[in-house]
């Protein structure tokens, strides 16, 4: 995810440069700047890093299905042995 962040503000700053070195440089002209530097931004990285993107989306999918693998594996107490446990935890317990 880093990696991914790194090269999406890497792109932005390069287009923010860009457009300053092409004379966006006055301060009335600093919204327009910024403006087509981050909707540049989005275009240029939706194509360039199409790679680091699926690699994320997979390892987050990785994640999830570990996850969802270690609850169906997990055991699952019965209801009274969960109102049990309440109880005892809650010191209302009566010996």
């Amino acid at each position: 995810m880093a990696r991914y962040t790194v090269l999406r503000l890497m792109i932005f700053f390069g287009l923010l440069c860009a457009l300053w070195l092409l004379g966006l440089r006055d301060p009335g002209q600093r919204w327009w700047l910024l403006g087509l530097s981050a909707v540049g931004s989005v275009v240029v990285s939706y194509f360039v890093l199409q790679g680091p993107r699926a690699q994320f989306s997979a390892s987050i999918a990785r994640r999830v299905d570990q996850r969802a693998r270690r609850a169906d594996l997990a055991p699952t107490l019965p209801m009274d042995e969960i109102a049990e446990d309440a109880e005892a935890d809650d010191g209302s317990a009566r010996p």
